[in-house]
């Protein structure tokens, strides 16, 4: 029976959620596994991946084959490093106590190249967000200049319109003084 490392698909459609599995290579890609090694989900930023560590290196050991993506998710992990380097103690090229500081050296540069990773995506964020308000507040300081301007053409025009009323009025006022006068020669 040819063993396979590979994902489940689960979750819904748009959203994708894996369970890593180790399966017969002929069983449906969904159907009866074996074991289940871990859980990936690429939703995250960064992607989370957990996996049974032993496990997924007892079963690379033993010759299940691995997946394009399972064998990037268990490189990321460090299950590939570590069987590298236990390939070498087997071979005599280095002892055990070398071959875990280096993996524990690489796993200290992964965290940290990690960290770095998530700590830009954060900058980037607040920068963003940062523009988002320069922008947000220029648009306001522009629709409040607007009002300005127009509240004062509306105040103008009352005026004007107050003034063109009074200069209205103060005709009216002129020509009914002017009328009586103008009748009166009539009269006589």
């Amino acid at each position: 029976m040819p063993a396979k490392i590979r994902l489940q698909r689960h979750g819904k459609k748009g959203q994708p959620f894996y369970h890593i599995v180790v399966a017969d290579s002929r069983s449906p890609r969904d159907g009866k596994f074996i074991e289940k090694l871990g859980t990936y989900n690429p939703l995250t930023e960064p992607a989370q991946i957990n996996i049974k560590f032993d496990r997924a290196l007892y079963w690379y050991s033993v010759g299940a084959q691995p997946s394009d993506t399972a064998r990037s998710l268990l490189s990321k992990t460090g299950v590939m490093m570590k069987y590298h380097l236990m390939r070498g103690v087997q071979k005599g090229a280095m002892t055990e106590e070398q071959a875990e500081i280096k993996f524990q050296n690489w796993m200290k540069e992964k965290e940290a190249k990690a960290a770095n990773i998530i700590k830009a995506n954060e900058e980037k964020a607040r920068g963003e967000k940062k523009i988002r308000l320069e922008a947000e507040k220029q648009v306001n300081e522009a629709r409040a200049a607007e009002l300005a301007k127009k509240r004062i053409a509306e105040m103008e025009a009352k005026k004007a319109a107050e003034a063109e009323a009074a200069a209205q009025a103060a005709a009216e006022e002129a020509p009914a003084e002017e009328a009586p006068a103008a009748e009166a020669p009539a009269e006589a």
